[in-house]
C-alpha cells in the first residue's frame, strides 16, 4: 500500500497481482479505481473513475468509483414528498439522495496491504436526519481478481435502529477495445422486477430476458428482488472477460435484496450494477429495511470478481 498525492489531495494506492486499486478512505470511503493488467500488458478497466482536471467538483457528486449508499439508498419519500422519510416514533425528517455517507468524512480505522476499515463521522445534519447513536463501518479488502467490502452498522444506542444501504459501483464498460454495450451481456438471475414511481411507490418493472444485452434501455433503473441466486455476472458476450457481483454470502439472497442497473445515457463508459439491501423507499415500502437492536450489530457484504 503506499499513499500517492492526487490533485493536491492523499489517497491510497494497492497493487496486488496484476491489480492496481485506488482509494480514499476518508472522503466517502470511496473507492475511486480498480484496473488489471492482462497477460499481453494490456490494461483492463474495472471499476471507472473520469479524467479529472480539479477536485472542485464534490467528491459525491463524480460518477465514478464506488460511492457508499447509508442509510438508505436512491430516494425516499414521505407521503409523496421527496428527500423525507418518517420513522416509527412519527417525525418527519431529511433524507438526501442515496443518504449522507457518500459525501461525508470517515477516520480510518485500520490500514494495510490488503485494505482498509474507516468510521463515518457523522455531522449535526446528519444527525438530524438519523438520530441514532451508532457507529457505520466500512471496510474493503482487496485481492488480484477480487475486491470484498462490508458494511457494519453497531447500535449504541438504546433503539432499534433502521437502516438499508447499498453501492452504487460505476464499472467501465465495454472494457475490450473496439466494442459497444451492444457487445456486452449481463446474466440475471430468477427475479422479480420493479421501478419506482414518483411518489416513491414500487410498480411492476419490465419483463427482462435472463440473458440481456446491455445496451437495453429496459435495465436502466430497474430494481430485481427476489433473486433466485446471490451472483450477477456481466461482460463480452463471448465469455472470453467477465465481472461478477455477488450479493451478500449466502447462495440465495433475502427475498429483498435488490440488484439495481442504472447508467446516465447510451454514451457514457461506465455502466452501473448495483447490490442494495433493499429497493429504495424503504423505510415507507418496508421492503429490505432492517432494524439493528440495541448492543447489536448488523452486517451487509458484497463481493466483486473478474475473470
Amino acid at each position: 500500500m503506499q499513499t500517492i498525492s492526487y490533485l493536491g489531495q492523499s489517497i491510497r494506492r494497492w497493487q496486488i497481482g496484476g491489480s492496481t486499486f485506488l482509494a480514499w478512505p476518508e472522503a466517502g470511503a470511496r473507492l475511486m479505481h480498480w484496473h488489471h493488467a492482462r497477460g499481453d500488458g494490456s490494461i483492463r478497466d474495472i471499476v471507472y473513475w473520469p479524467d479529472l482536471a480539479d477536485l472542485d467538483t464534490p467528491v459525491a457528486s463524480i460518477r465514478g468509483g464506488n460511492p457508499i449508499l447509508f442509510p438508505f439508498s436512491a430516494r425516499t419519500f414521505d407521503q409523496g414528498d421527496i428527500h423525507f422519510w418518517r420513522h416509527s416514533d412519527g417525525v418527519r425528517r431529511p433524507m438526501p439522495m442515496h443518504g449522507f455517507a457518500r459525501q461525508g468524512t470517515f477516520r480510518i480505522d485500520h490500514l494495510d496491504d490488503h485494505g482498509f476499515r474507516a468510521i463515518l463521522q457523522p455531522t449535526a445534519a446528519d444527525y438530524d436526519a438519523y438520530p441514532f447513536d451508532y457507529e457505520f463501518t466500512v471496510a474493503y479488502r482487496f485481492e488480484s481478481h477480487r475486491v470484498t467490502c462490508e458494511f457494519a452498522l453497531r447500535n449504541l444506542g438504546l433503539k432499534p435502529i433502521p437502516w438499508c444501504a447499498g453501492h452504487h459501483f460505476y464499472f467501465a464498460a465495454p472494457w475490450t477495445e473496439g466494442a459497444s454495450r451492444d457487445d456486452y451481456v449481463i446474466q440475471f438471475p430468477k427475479a422479480e422486477s420493479h421501478r419506482q414511481t414518483e411518489t416513491g411507490n414500487l410498480v411492476p418493472g419490465p419483463d427482462l430476458a435472463r440473458r440481456s444485452v446491455l445496451s437495453s434501455a429496459s435495465l436502466v433503473d430497474t430494481i430485481l428482488t427476489n433473486l433466485s441466486e446471490a451472483t450477477i455476472p456481466f461482460g463480452p458476450a463471448d465469455g472470453q472477460e467477465h465481472i461478477a457481483v455477488k450479493h451478500g454470502t449466502e447462495t440465495t439472497p433475502h427475498p429483498d435484496a435488490a440488484i439495481v442497473t442504472w447508467t446516465s445515457s447510451p454514451d457514457v463508459p461506465y455502466y452501473c450494477v448495483e447490490p442494495w439491501m433493499g429497493p429504495p423507499n424503504a423505510p415507507e415500502n418496508k421492503r429490505g429495511l432492517r432494524l439493528v437492536p440495541p448492543a447489536e450489530t448488523d452486517r451487509f457484504t458484497v463481493s466483486v470478481s473478474i475473470g
